[in-house]
């Protein structure tokens, strides 16, 4: 935690971003759920640096395939639509990461029936945000996308998309956390946390989740979740 904070000092977002996860699940791993606490607000603003310096071209780049992912990678905000899949953005992410690249990665799913878009983060578990298109669309069978869209969103949708995404871990991790300890609500948010690690009030959900969990003892009753049936997950 204290190298995270010094290299959040010096504006190296990327090693910050490193320590402060690896110490955070370092944390979880010894039930030191005061110590999670103090190390969220590290890693939301090595995070949200990471953020904002992809969003200052203020253009998203459409990926419909590898080949539309510039090499190396660029700085920036991108899209991923089928055939590309959740797992596909994470890769992109990661990748960037370790080259010290700012991306906000997003990728959506075929249009639904009722003309909407899932938006799909992969974590540890899969979380799932059903949005409007950027503009409405209908159904064109015989494409991977359902609708046959082919431009890049503007900025300001891109930004609300990512921002839902995040609304629904948070619900989803409260929905299965449902009269369970703290601690195991800890755990929800913590799975679902690599699927949307752009957004702020995820982070700011878990750090509250672990001042709650740290004033209560360690749970010592199984944490049970129900097998989740999901055709498009992992």
């Amino acid at each position: 935690m204290d190298r995270a904070q010094a290299a959040l000092e010096k504006t190296a977002y990327f090693e910050a971003a490193s320590l402060a996860s690896e110490g955070l699940m370092r944390a979880r791993g010894a039930d030191d759920f005061a110590r999670m606490a103090r190390i969220c607000m590290p890693l939301l603003e090595a995070r949200r640096q990471i953020r904002q310096s992809a969003e200052e071209g203020g253009r998203v780049v459409l990926v419909r395939s590898e080949k539309d992912v510039p090499r190396p990678v660029d700085a920036g905000c991108y899209l991923l639509q089928p055939p590309m899949i959740g797992l596909d953005g994470r890769r992109l992410r990661e990748i960037a990461f370790e080259h010290g690249v700012s991306v906000f990665v997003l990728v959506r799913e075929p249009l639904t029936n009722d003309g909407r878009w899932p938006i799909v983060g992969v974590g540890d578990l899969v979380t799932r945000a059903r949005i409007a298109p950027p503009e409405p669309l209908e159904v064109v069978k015989g494409t991977p996308t359902r609708d046959g869209w082919d431009k890049a969103p503007d900025l300001s949708w891109f930004v609300a998309a990512g921002e839902a995404l995040g609304d629904a871990a948070i619900a989803d991790a409260e929905r299965a956390a449902e009269d369970d300890p703290p601690a195991y609500l800890v755990d929800d948010l913590l799975e679902r946390l690599g699927g949307a690690p752009h957004h702020e009030k995820l982070h700011q959900r878990l750090e509250r989740a672990c001042r709650e969990a740290a004033d209560e003892p360690v749970p010592t009753t199984p944490r049970r979740r129900p097998i989740v049936y999901d055709p498009y997950s992992f």
